[in-house]
């Protein structure tokens, strides 16, 4: 197996004084000049290229700040290491601020992949295929939530008979998914793992999922899973460009992606969450 050490001294020509493994793919790498890297490693090479042209995607936009990308070689990817530092309400309302800027940055298309992405990128560990659409409600029935349902019920974690709460709330989605928007350019993957409060007082984002959406689903994975100071990130945000009324009401609606993949990778927890979602939007 090729050594992380090896990685990076090829991508980033410099020479390695040290290297220490974080888990079973991830580990920190240090140059000859200091500075210190982080080497990943993927099963699937299409997943190393999505993530680093995800990372350079969003940075174009020049909003949030992103690990700088050394490179990707096959099933690697080697990015900065991001300092740790604690997180504030001022880096929140800033983090909101410019998660709202990127945003405003656009795609070509709902689902549209990164300039130099593949179709068949990653969501976690989970494949994400970046399909171009031409409306938000369409595109998010046919490639985002009814794969993973039709893939949670042919392992068993969604009974034939539950699955079609979900697929009554796809047919209704043009009526629930609130004012047209153009495509956003969104991280993808914006739960709380992927926000890195820096020790220079910024927000990094990690991992992205990157491509054409709607701007509430960022939004919407930062509330799955908690997000400190999730409410001045919001006003942050709604500083910057206000959402469109109603928009708490479809939370659910954007969540049900997310935990329709979690259902697929981790279970049945998971499955009972994504159903009392698309139940509660049919009720609500």
């Amino acid at each position: 197996m090729t050594a992380p050490a090896d990685v990076v001294a090829r991508l980033t020509g410099r020479a390695v004084t040290g290297e220490r493994p974080l888990s079973g793919t991830l580990a920190e790498v240090t140059l000859d000049d200091g500075r210190v890297v982080i080497a990943k490693r993927a099963d699937d090479p299409g997943a190393a290229r999505a993530e680093a042209a995800g990372l350079r995607w969003l940075v174009g936009a020049g909003t949030v700040r992103v690990p700088a990308v050394h490179g990707h070689d096959g099933n690697w990817l080697v990015v900065d290491r991001v300092a740790q530092g604690r997180p504030s309400r001022e880096a929140a309302v800033r983090f909101g601020r410019d998660l709202a800027a990127l945003h405003a940055a656009g795609a070509p298309a709902f689902g549209a992949p990164p300039p130099d992405g593949p179709a068949d990128a990653y969501i976690g560990l989970a494949p994400m295929r970046n399909e171009p659409g031409a409306d938000w409600p369409g595109w998010y029935a046919e490639h985002r939530v009814l794969p993973y349902l039709r893939r949670a019920v042919d392992q068993g974690t969604v009974r034939p008979g539950e699955a079609t709460d979900v697929e009554r709330l796809c047919e209704r989605l043009p009526e629930l998914a609130g004012p047209a928007e153009p495509p956003a350019r969104l991280h993808g993957d914006l739960w709380n793992g992927n926000v890195l409060w820096a020790a220079d007082g910024h927000v990094r984002l990690i991992d992205p999922a990157a491509h054409g959406g709607h701007r509430e689903t960022d939004l919407a994975m930062l509330r799955l899973f908690g997000c400190p100071y999730l409410e001045q990130v919001l006003g942050g945000y709604q500083e910057e460009a206000p959402l469109a009324d109603g928009w708490a009401d479809r939370v659910g609606v954007h969540q049900l992606f997310p935990l329709l993949v979690h259902a697929v990778l981790f279970g049945r927890g998971y499955a009972d969450q994504a159903l009392a979602v698309a139940r509660g939007a049919l009720t609500g």
